[in-house]
């Protein structure tokens, strides 16, 4: 086992967990598998499972595409883990496997909770509880951990994942399991001596490629507004370019493929969502300000910063719209919801989600085409769209003289479509007459 880093003046919160917790609960646990992102909550649970259940802990990073994981800051991240006490730290870029097997999927499915969220956060976790179980089965160890608090919604996500993959490895939420406190993990972090990164005490940050969310602090009181420093990858839109930006985008069966902008054309789903990311966040597009109904009851003020993800959905939406029938475009609505309230709810593993997949992914056998959208001062318009399996036909649909349509075919429609109408009307008439009578 790795040796523990001597600390100062950290006994009394090791001495409190012990005193609080039913450590029993815990035997046989030897190595644990501890999702890692550098921040508070991680940090000072290297050293926490070490002293409080005397385990070898080995950390686990994943790479996402958020613009805060440099390669040096990924270096540093493993060097802090080690220098904290880690027995192993084990680093996974998982940028492609994020976009087609999560990501993807999502926009096909048009993923915004509660209209709203689309899912950023909530995405990521069952990929994470993925490489836990990975990594936990390959080391041997008997645990995972993560930082989840009691209150949110990813104790559920990774708690239920984990689970479902491998029901035998025991869940460890420090955070939560030992009802650690955010001002206590803070002092422990300064007396031990452990680096936490700047404005931690702040707000409660966590990002990937799809979007950026944070919450804590002011952002708690749903009567105050985001103060400028929450936003890291959004210019606000009164600070935005004064021209527009046009850019257009390419669906191939509902998966974002190419994107165009000032003469540039670029491929790749990754490519595609890191500069749309950019492009739009400067033009302060992406903005959400969320009142959200948590899975476990509580409502919650949430900050999310994604360009890419309003930018593609809402392109892809439109598309839908273009190629689908009356019919599909009043019905899959109904299936996006349900797929996106099962991924914020942690139950990517679910068979249900397999099932809505597998219509979802029939759906998308259309919709492949492009969108061109202006990109200014906060809003993502569409201007133009274009697909081989369009339902659209301008001789149809065109007022001007010599179009294909039978204007005097809408006579019978109209009786037709109206006589259950006409029928209640007199009916009620009839009514109102015997009662005068």
């Amino acid at each position: 086992m790795r040796r523990i880093p001597r600390r100062r003046k950290n006994v009394n919160l090791v001495e409190k967990v012990k005193s609080a917790v039913d450590l029993s609960q815990y035997k046989g646990v030897g190595k644990v598998v501890l999702a890692y992102s550098g921040g508070l909550d991680t940090s000072i649970m290297v050293g926490l499972l070490q002293e409080v259940l005397g385990a070898e802990v080995v950390t686990l990073t994943l790479d996402f595409g958020q613009t805060e994981y440099a390669g040096s800051d990924l270096n540093l991240m493993k060097k802090k883990a080690l220098s904290l006490g880690a027995a192993a730290h084990k680093f996974f870029d998982v940028k492609d496997e994020f976009f087609s097997g999560y990501i993807a999927k999502a926009v096909k499915a048009n993923s915004l909770y509660q209209g709203e969220y689309p899912n950023s956060t909530a995405l990521g976790r069952p990929l994470i509880a993925k490489y836990l179980v990975a990594v936990a089965e390959h080391e041997g160890a008997d645990a995972v951990a993560h930082g989840s608090t009691g209150k949110g919604n990813d104790q559920v996500r990774f708690d239920l994942s984990v689970a479902a993959l491998n029901p035998d490895l025991k869940v460890i939420a420090p955070v939560r399991d030992w009802e650690l406190k955010r001002d206590e993990e803070i002092a422990w972090a300064a007396e031990s001596g452990i680096p936490v990164p700047m404005g931690a005490s702040k707000y409660s940050v966590d990002a990937n490629m799809w979007g950026r969310s944070s919450e804590c602090g002011v952002l708690e009181d749903p009567a105050a507004e985001p103060p400028e420093d929450v936003f890291q990858w959004i210019t606000p839109p009164e600070k935005a370019p004064d021209s527009p930006l046009g850019v257009k985008l390419w669906f191939e069966k509902g998966i974002p493929s190419a994107l165009e902008f000032d003469g540039v054309k670029i491929t790749g789903g990754v490519n595609i969502v890191t500069t749309l990311n950019e492009l739009a966040g400067k033009n302060g597009v992406g903005m959400i300000d969320h009142m959200e109904d948590r899975v476990v009851g509580l409502k919650s003020r949430e900050v999310y910063e994604c360009p890419a993800a309003t930018v593609i959905l809402k392109a892809h939406k439109d598309l839908e719209k273009y190629v689908f029938t009356k019919e599909e475009n009043g019905f899959k609505p109904v299936i996006d919801k349900l797929w996106s309230e099962c991924v914020y709810g942690g139950l990517w593993y679910h068979p249900l989600m397999k099932e809505l997949g597998a219509f979802v992914d029939a759906s998308q056998e259309k919709v492949s085409g492009w969108v061109s959208l202006k990109l200014y001062k906060g809003t993502a318009q569409v201007l133009a769209r274009n697909s081989p399996h369009a339902l659209y036909d301008m001789n149809l649909a065109s007022y001007n003289v010599g179009s294909r349509f039978n204007q005097k075919d809408a006579l019978g429609f109209i009786k037709l479509y109206g006589l259950n109408t006409v029928m209640a009307g007199k009916i009620a008439k009839a009514a109102q007459m015997a009662v005068k009578a």
